[in-house]
């Protein structure tokens, strides 16, 4: 994203104390247990270098996040990938666990959100899995013009998590909080 709503990167803030992580730094910190590959699709890699992970840089930089998926998709080296946000600073753990031992049935496992809907369909696109053979579909729909994570949804197998299953994780429902603005970042 471009931060434009919040006035700065917030890829940089230091929620944890001046000496402390990044939020972007936090966010692969948090996966890098989870997770045998990290990918960090951006388009300023010579600003993280020091990020153990594996920076791309994103094929689509127009087409928002789903162009950062598609970009990750592109390079990962296993058929499915855990894709998270840089602006989530309480990404549950327990929850993200759960969902990548759940059985490869699926192109996306995406979970619902019980507090505001994010998109139609109410589901929490940058808190998911994703499967490389969702690549052929997000293509077209970039190609199209049209960034909309879920646009490519009825193309693909879809799984999603309903909200009580999350509720059981994260029952605060913290996990899906992000920093987009001033007053999220108070």
């Amino acid at each position: 994203g471009r931060s434009r709503r919040l006035g700065s990167d917030k890829r940089r803030l230091r929620l944890w104390g001046e000496h402390g992580p990044t939020l972007l730094e936090r966010t692969v910190e948090r996966v890098h247990g989870l997770c045998a590959e990290v990918i960090v699709v951006l388009n300023d890699a010579e600003h993280w270098a020091h990020l153990p992970a594996r920076l791309v840089a994103d094929r689509y930089p127009d087409g928002g996040p789903l162009g950062g998926i598609y970009s990750g998709l592109c390079v990962a080296r296993y058929a499915h990938a855990l894709v998270v946000a840089a602006d989530m600073p309480l990404l549950n753990l327990e929850l993200l666990r759960w969902m990548i031992a759940q059985p490869r049935d699926y192109d996306v496992l995406a979970p619902r959100v019980a507090s505001s809907a994010r998109n139609r369909l109410g589901v929490e696109t940058l808190h998911a899995i994703y499967s490389r053979a969702c690549l052929e579909a997000i293509a077209r729909q970039l190609e199209a013009g049209n960034p909309q994570v879920i646009g490519f949804f009825d193309q693909v197998r879809v799984r999603l998590i309903e909200a009580d299953v999350v509720a059981r994780f994260d029952p605060a429902g913290l996990t899906f909080r992000n920093i987009n603005t001033p007053a999220d970042l108070a």
